[in-house]
């Protein structure tokens, strides 16, 4: 049983923490004229006049030009596209905004979407969109950024102004932010550096604001302060991060003070009241780079695009009419399909949203995320709401991975076309030398993304390759993330238990030890009995703590039910004990025989194992009833010679 790596197109809209509440979407017809153009690094699509789009194209992209010579030698290139949605006035930008906010950002796995009206408002809608690219290209970079530093860099690059396509203006005072400094008690650096995305100073509004404005202040003070001679120093921290070393180390090497210091001369430089704006004027006008296509766009192309937008911020019934009014224009319009599609199996209704998939994939067959839609249609029927998967069928894998295929082929830079031909391959138990190259180009693409590492790790554990496992698992320790952190000591934990273990088995001496026996005289020496490799694999053994049984068996069978609960069948002489999993994940799964080193996988077993399984016996009535035996805590398996000594 195997659990999915990542959830597509269930995205929270990115908006400096809002509560947000969207009117239904009104059957507005897209008949105004509404063209594509399309750079580099982004495809817009808009009603918007062409002058006005360009425009938005060429701030969009200098501005990327510009925060992409930090840290030069930095891999930036998104694998995700983004697409920006430009409307051409207030009213018809209505249906899609966010309440108060004048644009907004939307990440996602297959695409992500910016949104705004050129109709000029008290509000520009720039700030919140800068902001959050930043997020977009830090994390595709380095997993391991932290968040002060991260959230800092953000607000400090929200103010980005450029004069004459030449002079650029950066890290602007935020009024609000040096009020807060200045009228409450800043948080010591220590803890301002301890702050996560589940700490309270990021998810507390009382709180938030003060993170916010002292993240802001102390990548300023790094970048303009005591003008400028902590910029190298603030370049190699972000190299240092970047390839997960340690906060504190890295700190430590980059800037070759203590934190305490530092936390002096940030006070200093917010009460100083000399915070000054970074201006840079370059030789040559920054122009957007490359060919720049203009592609007008029918009505049924804009309410698919509309459709789309709407599927990503989990508006499903507005989605759903904008997606349908596109096929009613046009019955192939491939996108509305393929977001159709998605929407489907949003809803669990995986029936029509293979076909819908399928007509999609054989209408335009040159879209790589059509290919990589379907195939990810596929794999999520039959998955409970864990994300756990029990199987996929020879034909289903066979289909999946020609989509797959299919969509690398057309896309090689699409980062999660590999991970979810690695998934199919995991669940199968097949291609594993495969599936790690495949995971390997998904990190090559996304250095940034560590949850690409865990799996890499989980596959050179399958595969009994312990030390490559160890050495991929070892910067996890520092993720951001405190599940992915959790799950990786834990890992990190089963193959120094196995490790150790197997040491202790294959420690039995060859030949027997001598001793002097106490009750014999001091000239008679006895020979002692040389301890068996049975012996030690006994010592090894998970040790039974109170209120836990042991039994040792045949593993017969892994039953798995449709609620992501796995039942150890075990024959032990004349019964049968059934040993409730509800998380592999939490069970010590250790194999003491070479052969052993295959997947553990729903049914049969085609060769019963001689286990040992350790469990803590049920005490609920309706257990009992269910003739369930136990919790399991360890299943061990081992040599068929071995027998346990009670």
């Amino acid at each position: 049983m195997s659990r999915f790596p990542r959830k597509i197109l269930t995205h929270a809209v990115l908006l400096i923490g809002l509560s947000i509440a969207f009117g239904a979407a009104p059957a507005v017809n897209a008949k105004d004229n509404w063209i594509a153009v399309r750079t580099t690094n982004f495809n817009l699509v808009g009603n918007a006049s062409e002058k006005d789009m360009r425009l938005v194209a060429t701030r969009l992209e200098q501005f990327r030009d510009v925060f992409t010579r930090l840290l030069p030698t930095a891999k930036y290139s998104s694998p995700v596209p983004t697409t920006v949605l430009v409307f051409k006035s207030m009213s018809s930008y209505k249906p899609f905004m966010i309440p108060g906010a004048a644009g907004y950002f939307q990440k996602g796995e297959d695409v992500n979407y910016i949104t705004l009206t050129t109709e000029l408002g008290a509000q520009s809608p720039f700030s919140t969109i800068y902001h959050e690219y930043v997020h977009l290209l830090m994390d595709n970079t380095a997993g391991n950024v932290p968040v002060w530093f991260n959230e800092g860099l953000a607000e400090y690059y929200s103010t980005f102004e450029i004069e004459d396509d030449r002079k650029v203006h950066l890290g602007e005072l935020i009024g609000y932010h040096l009020q807060t400094l200045r009228e409450e008690r800043m948080l010591p650096l220590r803890r301002l550096f301890e702050v996560d995305h589940y700490s309270p100073e990021y998810n507390e509004g009382s709180k938030r604001g003060m993170f916010y404005a002292e993240s802001w202040a102390l990548v300023h003070y790094m970048i303009l302060g005591n003008n400028g001679e902590r910029l190298p120093q603030f370049s190699k921290f972000l190299k240092l991060t970047a390839a997960n070393v340690p906060l504190n180390e890295a700190f430590k090497q980059s800037f070759q003070t203590e934190v305490e210091t530092m936390e002096k001369e940030l006070k200093k430089y917010v009460e100083g009241h000399n915070f000054r704006m970074q201006i840079a004027t370059f030789e040559h006008k920054l122009e957007i780079e490359g060919e720049t296509t203009v592609t007008p766009l029918t009505e049924a192309d804009a309410q698919g695009y509309l459709g789309d937008l709407l599927l990503h911020v989990n508006r499903l019934s507005d989605a759903e009419t904008r997606l349908q009014q596109a096929l009613t224009l046009d019955p192939k319009q491939s996108m509305a399909q393929a977001s159709l599609g998605i929407l489907r199996v949003r809803q669990g209704r995986f029936a029509e949203a293979k076909q819908n998939l399928r007509e999609a994939a054989n209408a335009n067959s040159s879209n790589y995320l059509i290919h990589y839609y379907y195939a990810y249609a596929l794999s999520r029927e039959g998955m409970d709401g864990n994300d756990f998967i029990k199987e996929y069928t020879p034909d289903n894998a066979a289909l999946m991975r020609a989509e797959l295929k299919k969509a690398i082929e057309l896309n090689p830079n699409f980062t999660e076309s590999y991970s979810l031909l690695a998934f199919v391959n995991m669940v199968r138990g097949e291609e594993l030398d495969a599936s790690l190259d495949l995971l390997k180009k998904a990190l090559a693409l996304s250095p940034g993304r560590q949850d690409l590492a865990f799996h890499l790790a989980q596959i050179y554990m399958r595969q009994q390759k312990f030390d490559l496992a160890k050495q991929t698992l070892e910067p996890l320790r520092e993720a951001k993330d405190r599940q992915l952190k959790k799950q990786t000591e834990a890992l990190l934990k089963s193959i120094k238990d196995y490790e150790d273990a197997m040491a202790a088995y294959n420690s039995a001496p060859d030949a027997p030890t001598l001793q002097r026996r106490e009750d014999k005289p001091d000239d008679v020496v006895t020979e002692e009995q040389p301890r068996s490799a049975s012996d030690y694999l006994q010592d090894a053994l998970r040790p039974v703590e109170a209120g836990e049984q042991r039994v040792q068996g045949l593993f017969i069978k892994l039953e798995c039910d449709n609620k992501a609960v796995a039942y150890f069948i075990v024959q032990v002489a004349g019964r049968v004990y059934k040993i409730r999993a509800t998380s592999l994940e939490r069970i010590t799964l250790i194999a003491y025989t070479k052969e052993a080193g295959g997947q553990l996988g729903c049914g049969t077993r085609k060769t019963p194992e001689n286990v040992v399984i350790t469990f803590r016996p049920v005490t609920d009535a309706k257990d009992q009833k269910a003739k369930i035996d136990g919790d399991a805590i360890a299943v061990e398996i081992v040599p068929k010679d071995f027998v346990l000594k009670k």
